[in-house]
C-alpha cells in the first residue's frame, strides 16, 4: 500500500510527535550493554543529552543522543531536549574518549535547538557549540549522526559534523523552526505552514542538496512495537555497513573526507 505523501508542515508535526522513539529507546534497542556516562568535568550533568558506551554486535561504540521526555514531568527533567553548554561539553568529552580508544561514534538527534536561556549564555553556549564543530571535524574515528525527529539549528549541528548524516523520512533539519522563520522574516508567527514550505527542511530536500546521505523509512504507526523493532534492526544494519566502509581508509583520509563533505555543502546555491 502506497503511503500518503506528507506536506512539509505535516512532517514538522510528525517530527514533534510524542509517540516517536526517543534516543534512549534507539540506544537500548540497537545496542547492547549500554553504560551511561555523566558530566562534563567542568560544571555538571545535563539530562537533555545522554551518552555512554555500548556494543554494536560485540563492537564497542560510543553513543550520544539528545533526549526528549514522554510526559511533561520528564520533559521538564530533560529540558525538552534543549541542551545546555555542559551537555555539549559532555558530548565532546565522550567523543574524545571514543577517539582515544578507537570507538566509532553514533549520535541520535532530536532537539528543537540549543537552550537559549540566560544561564546557558552565561556558561558559554556559543563557545561550547563552536568547539564541538571544530573538534568533530578532526576526529579520527567514524562518526555517524541520525536525525530521528527535530534537527534544530546549531543545537543539532553540534552533534552532526559527521562522516554520514541520515534522517528518518518524516524528520526535519533546519536553521531554525518554521515559527521562528515566520516571525523573523514576515513578523507574523501565524505563517508557519508557509515558512515550512520554503525552508527546505525535509529529508527529501536535504537529500537533493547532498546535505544528508540517507533517508530511513519509519513506521506508519509509532505505537506498533514490531514496526519499531524492524526499523531499529534496519538502522543497525546500516550502521554496521557504514562503519565498515568508513574504516577502510586511514585516519587522515577520514578527516579529509569529512572536511570535503562540508566544504561541498557551501558550494550549493539554495
Amino acid at each position: 500500500m502506497n503511503r500518503i505523501k506528507k506536506s512539509p508542515w505535516e512532517k514538522v508535526l510528525s517530527a514533534r510527535d510524542k509517540s516517536r522513539m526517543t534516543s534512549l529507546e534507539y540506544i537500548n534497542t540497537i545496542f547492547s550493554g549500554f553504560i551511561e556516562l555523566h558530566g562534563d568535568r567542568f560544571y555538571g550533568d545535563d539530562k537533555a543529552l545522554v551518552g555512554g558506551i555500548a556494543y554494536l554486535d560485540g563492537r564497542p561504540v560510543t553513543v550520544i543522543g539528545t533526549q526528549k521526555g514522554r510526559d511533561i514531568m520528564e520533559n521538564i527533567k530533560r529540558n525538552f531536549a534543549m541542551v545546555h553548554p555542559e551537555g555539549y561539553r559532555k558530548a565532546l568529552r565522550l567523543m574524545k574518549q571514543a577517539e582515544k580508544f578507537n570507538r566509532p561514534i553514533i549520535c541520535f538527534i532530536d532537539t528543537p535547538g540549543a537552550y537559549c536561556g540566560v544561564e546557558a549564555e552565561e556558561r558559554g553556549q556559543g563557545e561550547a557549540i563552536a568547539k564541538n564543530l571544530i573538534e568533530m571535524a578532526q576526529l579520527k574515528v567514524p562518526v555517524i549522526s541520525i536525525i530521528i525527529g527535530e534537527g534544530g539549528s546549531g543545537g543539532a549541528l553540534a552533534l552532526a559534523v559527521s562522516d554520514r548524516v541520515w534522517m528518518l523520512e518524516s524528520s526535519i533539519y533546519s536553521v531554525l523552526s518554521p515559527e521562528g522563520f515566520a516571525s523573523i522574516l514576515w513578523k507574523d508567527g501565524s505563517r508557519t505552514k508557509e515558512a515550512s514550505e520554503i525552508m527546505k527542511i525535509t529529508a527529501e530536500d536535504l537529500m537533493e542538496y547532498e546535505i544528508i546521505e540517507k533517508i530511513i523509512s519509519e513506521p506508519e504507526n509509532w505505537n506498533d512495537i514490531d514496526q519499531k523493532k524492524n526499523m531499529a534492526n534496519m538502522i543497525k544494519g546500516f550502521l554496521k555497513e557504514a562503519i565498515k566502509e568508513i574504516e577502510k581508509v586511514d585516519d587522515s583520509e577520514i578527516i579529509n573526507n569529512r572536511y570535503e563533505r562540508f566544504r561541498k555543502i557551501g558550494d550549493y546555491k539554495i
